[in-house]
């Protein structure tokens, strides 16, 4: 059985000052006539994060923070791999793994995994309580160095599966995510079915779908929002899905070097992407920002990061297997109203198990810190008659 050993973030304090002093070095790009950030991100905006970054932002007390929960590393077939495991307080725990996506990192998870865990102590019901893994991506943070080919969405598949089965003896669990977490959970509940209890995703996704298939007339007469999303949200996605599937080596080069650089390229999704109305500090403040970018960077992840995308869209991904529906586990769907993608609930009937479909009030694409409340309460409802 492959073991698992406690681990403690603990970055070395000439790593940080290393990228103090490079925050303070930043050359800074010419930027005019962009105050709505319509060319990228605005300069004044940046530089105003940068000096917050490099002379007020505290690692050591987000490190704390993240220390208290329990961490541990492993490693599967070379591929070594973070994540927290945080055991339930009820009477039978379900095992959960959260898969985060990109730009996030696990501790996008904060807020949810302790009203999952103990659910008593945030007021709910302890048969509710989960076992909670939450892994960090290969190639992302403290699951480094990735120097392994071809970890693609169902190679990480069948990493978690591995990772819960062999690893952490569960035979049996449930799965969520979003963004490349949802496509991982949607290949776990096809390809395992034997091992998941359900599988629940926020980015409405489904293994085999072409969504050129999907036009404005797939969309009910009450969805044609979602086609208007749709159609909003597509060129926030263009850049990065372009360099990052075709040649993201070339890209990281550049962010390795500059911490800027790499904030810059990730807040910028943090801003389009999220439910702010243009303002981030709706959702997210200063110290998550930073500790974001910070862990990218300290790590030295942002380049393998991006790998992912390619291995993705750079290949076919026909279907495992041809069983219908091609996800036959119970399956949730919650989505959110500024999310970047969108299938019709008919599609997905079609192709799932389909067993909830929740349409959140607010919230885009990163739920579980947009709307952390909204997202505990969909997993327990969804959860609980599958217990």
């Amino acid at each position: 059985m492959t073991k698992a050993v406690p681990f403690k973030i603990e970055i070395a304090e000439s790593e940080l000052l290393a990228m103090r002093e490079r925050i303070k070095a930043t050359r800074w790009a010419d930027d005019f006539n962009n105050a709505d950030w319509d060319y990228g991100v605005e300069k004044g905006w940046l530089q105003g994060m940068a000096e917050y970054w490099a002379g007020q932002f505290d690692w050591r007390a987000q490190e704390a923070s993240m220390n208290v929960l329990p961490h541990f590393r492993t490693n599967i077939d070379g591929i070594p791999l973070h994540f927290i495991h945080v055991r339930g307080k009820g009477r039978n725990p379900l095992p959960v793994i959260l898969t985060h996506g990109w730009p996030w990192t696990f501790w996008d998870w904060n807020h949810v995994i302790g009203p999952l865990a103990d659910p008593a102590s945030f007021g709910g019901d302890p048969d509710d309580s989960f076992d909670v893994i939450v892994p960090s991506l290969p190639g992302f943070g403290f699951s480094c160095p990735l120097i392994t080919p071809g970890v693609d969405i169902w190679r990480i598949a069948d990493l978690w599966v591995r990772l819960m089965r062999d690893v952490l003896g569960y035979n049996q669990f449930a799965a969520a995510g979003g963004d490349w977490g949802a496509f991982i959970t949607g290949e776990i509940g096809h390809r395992y079915p034997e091992h998941l209890i359900g599988v629940h995703m926020t980015l409405p996704v489904v293994p085999g779908l072409d969504f050129a298939t999907i036009s404005r007339e797939s969309f009910a007469p009450d969805e044609q929002w979602m086609a208007d999303r749709l159609e909003s949200a597509y060129p926030s996605i263009v850049s990065h899905l372009a360099v990052h599937s075709s040649d993201p080596q070339t890209l990281a080069y550049a962010m390795v070097d500059s911490p800027i650089g790499t904030a810059a390229w990730l807040w910028e999704r943090r801003k389009t992407w999220s439910d702010c109305d243009g303002d981030m500090g709706k959702v997210f403040d200063r110290d998550f920002l930073c500790t974001t970018a910070s862990i990218y960077w300290l790590t030295k992840t942002i380049g393998s990061s991006l790998r992912l995308y390619r291995e993705r869209f750079r290949k076919a991904f026909p279907l495992a297997n041809d069983r219908k529906p091609v996800i036959p586990v119970p399956t949730g769907y919650a989505i959110a109203p500024k999310e970047l993608l969108m299938l019709p609930r008919k599609v997905v009937e079609q192709k799932t198990n389909l067993v909830r479909w929740t349409l959140f009030p607010r919230g885009g694409h990163f739920a579980p810190m947009e709307v952390p409340d909204l997202l505990i309460h969909e997993y327990r409802e969804f959860f609980r008659s599958l217990r």
